[in-house]
């Protein structure tokens, strides 16, 4: 995404132009606008770095004896081997190295120079800041629970620590950062609320500018149109975070735990990038990973936990229900009677379901049985449909009964009355974190706090048992039982 066109009439050589266009923001050489020799002045002045996209590893006595070279990705942290390959450079004419774990946000090759701005940071316009004594306009009331943990957020992040958020699916983190935010916002420093999956920031980018009307905010997603990456407010993937060097005062990251964030140390890596020296992180979860469970307990992370829900009812707690090898009757174009019962009751109750399945392959089959079965606003959704937004936008506006989904729609989304079923509970793609975050799905309005969580199974495993034990833990820390 280019930030300026020759096309506009910019003065290429204005020193602000080059400032605002790469301030935070990290490059390939070949994507900006301005010519080569404006740049080598910049170099020379000592306001632009220029590095090497792909740099060799320091060299082990056993890699110089074999001959083998190892590599590291500048932009992305990569450093596994099989991820790079080589190709014969159309632009330096010979044989480059490249990276394939970031390919998709443009390649960076042997030849590829990273190119980031390392002068005075520019001025940023913040006349909203000026033009209001108040930037959160959410008109919302935070439950006592939820005023002390936003609380604790909010002075922590000032004084520079990071914080852990680890409160239950429904539990309402989204609004309980609203004052750390505006805290941040009003004494001029960017933000940015990253989070692992498109989904989740589609989901978040309407309420943060219902929430931050007069403040400008950019989302950030793979095919996103967006024109001001340089807002001072961003919610984005981690994978768009990639393009950024130096550049948030403040990150908060939400559903800490969820994949691809916590499987792929690019993400991790590309969010410690963004970031300015020193500038805290603030992590969301309702089921946060071992490592920031143990510093949490251990004191070496200030955090707080909240085990109950924003409208004070206990977490449905799933029910496990055997319906045999329903691999095999799914794909042999039988439905499981267990399932057609409970989906005609829940049918007949006018509810909406969730359905989950562990594969796209299944979640095609299962849909169109359904509708063949008689169901007949039945669709399924997986992370390859190209029509997934419309078609959640159409379960939200009541258009869809059933939706048939992947583990892509496991956190993130609220659909007020909701009921859930995992169809194959039971199959290794639904740890017990994916469990207790479907589960999550359900209750979460006060005015429907309650619902069905069902697990379909061929025989119960350990993360089945855990999600549930889970899950009545919380209750318990709760008060409910």
């Amino acid at each position: 995404m280019l930030l300026l066109s020759r096309s506009k009439g910019l003065l290429l050589n204005d020193y602000s132009d080059v400032q605002h266009a790469l301030h935070g923001r990290e490059f390939r050489a070949e994507e900006l606008p301005f010519p080569e020799k404006v740049i080598k002045d910049y170099v020379k002045s000592g306001h632009v770095t220029v590095r090497p996209g792909i740099v060799p590893l320091n060299e082990s006595i056993f890699d110089l004896l074999t001959g083998r070279k190892k590599w590291l990705c500048a932009r992305c942290g990569n450093r596994d081997q099989e991820t790079f390959a080589t190709c014969t450079c159309g632009r330096c004419q010979k044989k480059c190295v490249y990276c394939r774990h970031c390919l998709t946000m443009g390649i960076v090759r042997s030849c590829t120079k990273l190119v980031t701005w390392c002068g005075p940071e520019p001025a940023l316009n913040h006349r909203f800041i000026h033009q209001n004594t108040h930037l959160c306009a959410w008109n919302g009331t935070l439950s006592d629970e939820q005023s002390m943990a936003a609380e604790a957020l909010n002075q922590t992040l000032q004084i520079g620590k990071s914080f852990l958020v680890w409160a239950v699916a429904g539990s309402g983190k989204t609004e309980m950062i609203y004052p750390a935010i505006e805290h941040q916002l009003m004494n001029g420093r960017r933000v940015v609320l990253a989070t692992p999956r498109t989904d989740v920031v589609r989901e978040l980018l309407p309420r943060m500018r219902a929430a931050f009307p007069d403040v400008p905010i950019s989302g950030l997603y793979a095919g996103s149109q967006e024109s001001n990456p340089n807002a001072p407010l961003v919610v984005s993937t981690a994978h768009q975070l990639i393009r950024y060097s130096n550049c948030f005062d403040c990150i908060f990251i939400d559903e800490v735990d969820a994949f691809p964030y916590h499987f792929d140390p690019m993400l991790e890596f590309a969010v410690r990038k963004a970031a300015k020296p020193g500038a805290p992180i603030a992590y969301l979860s309702a089921t946060p990973p071992a490592d920031l469970t143990n510093d949490y307990a251990s004191g070496k992370l200030r955090g707080v936990m909240l085990a109950r829900r924003y409208h004070g009812h206990p977490l449905p707690e799933p029910r496990f229900q055997w319906i045999g090898n329903w691999m095999q009757m799914i794909r042999k174009g039988q439905m499981p009677s267990l399932l057609c019962e409970w989906l005609s009751e829940k049918t007949n109750q006018k509810r909406q379901v969730f359905v989950f399945v562990p594969s796209v392959t299944l979640a095609r089959d299962l849909t169109e049985l359904l509708q063949r079965c008689g169901f007949e606003r039945t669709a399924g959704v997986h992370a390859e449909d190209p029509h997934r937004h419309n078609k959640v936008s159409d379960f939200r506006e009541g258009k869809i009964n059933i939706l048939v989904t992947t583990t892509i729609l496991e956190r993130g989304v609220t659909v007020p009355g909701v009921e859930v079923c995992v169809v194959g509970a039971d199959d290794p793609v639904f740890d017990d974190r994916a469990l207790v975050q479907i589960s999550g799905r359900v209750g979460r309005s006060a005015e429907s706090p309650t619902g069905d969580v069902l697990f379909f199974h061929n025989g119960k495993t350990l993360a089945m048992i855990r999600a549930r034990k889970q899950i009545e833990h919380m209750n318990q820390i709760g008060g409910f039982h």
